[in-house]
């Protein structure tokens, strides 16, 4: 349901930024995502109607809070890139781009937590490069040179960032006796996102609006507020999902790729995007290489 709700997120994402300024959106977005879990901040703070939900926020003090204000930092790192870099590419390319960062996220665990590839990963992993290479041959063919095009590096970027986010995520939420901070997913989820808003709202202030007339001109698009509600119910799952006991961060972080195949639907059929059949075939090698992947983390 995540990775069904990400992909929608993608394409909204997509739609909002077309001839739009990047930094009002951004803020907007993390401003309704706030929204959207500010009352169960305040009611779990001020109330016990929430207590045993699973939307209790817990509270906690700057020794949990510092580690949840880094991943503001590294989140909203990460979507500056990828808004950047969506806006001036075709979101066929993205999104099988971003659909390797479960490969980023196992090297990631490979390095950090020792962790140790057997061959049905090895051959997911070399698959998924493969099909890399592929999409670059794709992208030439639009006038995309991946070596060159600074749009493309943004989105690599905002992919490896993300995949930094990802085992970020699981030590946050792994039990202090596994080697994780062990931290409430609400808490993690809720607070990040206000402190996004902040830091979003910084930026504007500072770095666009003393330019705007200058820039790209901001106009309201209602996909805007649909970014926020699929990208804030997404996560909501996905962090639910990396909460459960012996969650594996890299089984989680590949289902929520499949959301590549959403963004590429919409790609396809509503912004009418070119050379679908070479890049079917990209997509379809992602795939396969996730699919060794979790073969050999069974």
């Amino acid at each position: 349901m995540s990775a069904a709700l990400l992909g929608c997120y993608d394409s909204l994402k997509k739609k909002a930024l077309r001839d739009n300024a990047v930094l009002p959106i951004l803020f907007l977005n993390t401003l309704f995502s706030s929204l959207i879990f500010l009352p169960f901040i305040v009611l779990s703070a001020t109330t016990d109607t929430l207590d045993g939900t699973m939307v209790h926020v817990t509270s906690g003090g700057w020794d949990m809070h510092k580690y949840i204000l880094l991943k503001a930092f590294i989140v909203l790192s990460s979507w500056l890139l990828g808004y950047f870099g969506m806006k001036h590419l075709p979101l066929t390319i993205v999104g099988p781009i971003n659909a390797t960062r479960p490969v980023m996220v196992l090297v990631g665990a490979l390095l950090v937590f020792g962790e140790r590839l057997n061959a049905w990963q090895w051959a997911g992993v070399l698959l998924t490069i493969v099909s890399y290479i592929l999409l670059r041959r794709s992208g030439k063919k639009e006038g995309i040179d991946f070596r060159h095009d600074h749009w493309i590096w943004m989105i690599i970027g905002a992919a490896i960032l993300g995949a930094v986010s990802g085992l970020y995520d699981k030590f946050l939420m792994a039990p202090v006796n596994e080697g994780g901070i062990g931290l409430d997913r609400m808490m993690v989820q809720s607070w990040y996102n206000i402190y996004q808003c902040f830091i979003m709202l910084t930026m504007l202030l500072v770095l666009w609006w003393p330019k705007h007339h200058e820039t790209t001109p901001f106009r309201w698009d209602w996909a805007i507020i649909g970014v926020s509600i699929f990208l804030s119910t997404a996560d909501f799952m996905y962090f639910y999902s990396l909460s459960e006991p012996d969650a594996m961060i890299s089984i989680v972080s590949m289902i929520r790729r499949g959301s590549v195949l959403v963004s590429f639907l919409f790609g396809a059929i509503f912004f009418h995007e070119k050379n679908l059949k070479a890049k079917a075939l990209d997509l379809a090698l992602v795939f396969i290489g996730l699919v060794l992947l979790y073969i050999g983390s069974d």
